[in-house]
């Protein structure tokens, strides 16, 4: 193996590394959140925010921040936003009150949002379409999908052992490292031309899409009818109106229309990946609340629980890589929705007086294969045949999906437990019952997301995807 090769893969470690802190952060405050709730005095419908802060204005400026990218420089933008990250991970661990949280969690989720998309393009520029970059979007479709996980397990370890602070104290040595570490590994490249900042654009779609999620978590207190989230949701749909509006009349829009999405393939997956996220982010909320508060395990036990999770995601990527490079991305990706609804189906057999073995590991190991299997073929199509241009583009659609999925589906299956617990309440069960009853209803609403999922997935993901001689996958006719 050359230096160069070495190089290269070196350089894929140091940006999956990136990758995973910043899946890791979309989910590792879920074992802590009982102790931030109580720390800094939320009330229980709010404590979602924690997470929805961070994953919203990480889907919100991932566009922004791909667009950045192709102009400003991938390099440059990746190192801007570790350290940005960096920051508000140290604000973060040093809040004194529930706003403060919050809004440090959505500057982070900014800085996400920097860095994701242009690590994303960069691996686009390092590996070339085949066999080689499939090995490559392998490592990344592991990190990505073993980054909620091992989330988990490093939240219940952190939480126990140092204090919830300390989920977010960690990601400071290692964003500053990592940004050091960049311009001795990683080339820099960006596109020539007239640079255009769409910020109308980004104002508008952030905006719409947080009032959105908003008055779905709202909607629980002030009802699904109620004049206030109609109002709240018409108000949303205007704005996101507004940016199509804007986005057409642009001559360098955030998101040309139609543009990229006249690609089959990239509306395939990007619906898709939209579905599997707003399925499984949501899964890590429920199943550590269950853990934690019905079964009554400590923030470390919960952790740990998670470990067969990660480990089957890390095994199952790098059986799928091998998969799409043989028989293409479409068989793959369906396979990989359809475990994931199996999993979150059997997940939502939990019970009150559940075990770890029979309501969490067996399931565990299900979803870790879908998981696999879905993220990796999504990866590896939303950045196939797309021109070098609108790589920083391509990478941020894709992660936009997933982000804005994991936000909304959050919102809206918290508010069906929400509103399946309080139901409950009302005939004088027991907490934990009602608790338990308000997770079985979410969970399977998810594994419904899942299985619309795979139907989309074959009905909108091309079949064209033969493997040449040489055994690489010729992706770009399934993108046209």
């Amino acid at each position: 193996m050359s230096s160069t090769t070495d190089r290269r893969w070196l350089a894929l470690a140091l940006l999956a590394l990136a990758q995973f802190v910043v899946v890791l952060d979309a989910s590792i405050v879920n074992v802590a959140l009982p102790s931030i709730g109580t720390a800094l005095d939320f009330s229980p419908d709010n404590l979602s925010w924690v997470v929805n802060a961070y994953t919203l204005t990480f889907g919100g400026f991932l566009l922004l921040g791909g667009r950045l990218a192709d102009l400003l420089g991938r390099r440059r933008l990746f190192i801007l936003g570790l350290i940005l990250f960096a920051g508000a991970s140290l604000a973060g661990g040093l809040a004194q009150s529930d706003v403060w949280l919050i809004a440090a969690r959505a500057v982070q989720g900014l800085g996400a949002a920097l860095l994701s998309p242009a690590a994303l393009s960069l691996v686009t520029e390092l590996f070339k379409e085949g066999a080689e970059r499939n090995k490559a979007m392998g490592v990344w479709g592991a990190v990505a999908g073993s980054g909620g996980a091992a989330g988990v397990l490093l939240g219940g370890m952190l939480t126990e052992w140092a204090g919830w602070e300390w989920v977010l104290f960690v990601n400071v040595p290692i964003g500053l490292a990592a940004a050091a570490i960049a311009p001795r590994l990683l080339p820099e490249s960006r596109n020539d031309g007239h640079r255009h900042f769409d910020i109308a654009g980004a104002v508008t779609v952030t905006a719409g899409l947080s009032l959105l999620v908003y008055s779905l978590v709202n909607a629980n207190d002030a009802g699904w009818t109620s004049p206030e989230t109609l109002l709240l949701v018409g108000i949303a749909v205007v704005i996101l109106g507004a940016f199509y509006v804007i986005e057409r009349r642009n001559k360098a829009p955030l998101v040309p229309f139609p543009g990229i999405f006249r690609l089959r393939t990239v509306r395939g997956v990007n619906l898709v990946g939209l579905l599997v996220a707003a399925s499984l982010f949501s899964m890590f909320f429920f199943i550590s609340l269950y853990l934690q508060q019905v079964l009554g395990f400590d923030a470390l036990k919960t952790g740990l629980g998670y470990l067969p999770l990660a480990g089957g995601i890390i095994v199952s990527a790098g059986v799928a890589s091998v998969l799409v490079t043989r028989v293409g991305v479409r068989p793959v990706l369906v396979s990989g929705m359809l475990l994931t609804a199996i999993g979150l189906l059997w997940f939502s057999q939990i019970s009150v007086g559940g075990s770890y073995v029979s309501d969490i590991l067996f399931p565990s190991i299900i979803s870790a294969f879908g998981l696999g299997f879905a993220f990796v073929p999504m990866t590896i199509a939303a950045v196939a045949g797309v021109e070098p241009h609108e790589a920083g583009l391509a990478s941020g659609l894709i992660n936009t999906s997933q982000q804005i999925g994991g936000a909304l589906g959050l919102a809206v299956l918290a508010s069906i437990a929400n509103s399946r617990r309080d139901s409950v309440l009302e005939t004088g069960a027991a907490l934990p019952t009602a608790m338990t009853e308000g997770f079985q209803v979410a969970i399977t609403v998810g594994a419904g997301m899942a299985v619309v999922g795979a139907l989309l997935a074959y009905i909108l993901v091309s079949p064209r995807t033969p493997v040449d001689p040489d055994g690489e996958v010729d992706v770009v006719p399934a993108l046209t």
